[in-house]
């Protein structure tokens, strides 16, 4: 007898909880292995795809202005990245990985990005463009919870 649809619903909460927790081991595991704290990995990875400037850092990661600049201060301290005149508005900062950031980082992800290729062989172009909207759906999901979550949040923390 096949499972029901809540049954299906059921295992696929389960699977994509499972994956979230092996995802935040193994980035805690790349931390350990890079010697940074988990706020400053995920610095690292909002930089990943190109400059940010300090406020998208800080709203990307949820860190206040202060403690990103803090952030940014150890990252560029340990020459994982630098700041950077904007090249279309000179009056603006951006931060970027540099060279050696890339290269300390990748030599963790890439192996699992290039493995993980696979995993999309045999899907239809199709299916890959609707679970590409289906995973912005839930991020967008999960970023309303989120600020509904900061929103509660006091202050003085």
């Amino acid at each position: 007898m096949p499972k029901s649809r809540q049954a299906v619903i059921q295992d696929a909460g389960r699977a994509m909880q499972a994956y979230q927790r092996s995802t935040q081991a193994f980035d805690d595991a790349v931390g350990r292995a890079l010697g940074l704290n988990p706020a400053d990995l995920r610095g690292l990875d909002w930089l990943a795809d190109g400059a940010k400037t300090a406020g998208q850092l800080s709203a990307g990661t949820g860190l206040s202005s202060a403690a990103t600049t803090t952030l940014i201060d150890r990252l560029e301290e340990r020459g994982l990245v630098r700041r950077v005149r904007d090249e279309g508005d000179r009056r603006r900062v951006l931060v970027e990985m540099t060279p050696d950031g890339a290269r300390q980082v990748g030599r963790f992800y890439g192996p699992l990005v290039t493995e993980g290729a696979h995993l999309m062989d045999g899907i239809p172009t199709a299916e890959i463009e609707r679970m590409t909207r289906w995973l912005d759906d839930a991020r967008e999901l999960t970023d309303r919870h989120r600020d509904r979550v900061r929103a509660v949040i006091p202050e003085s923390r």
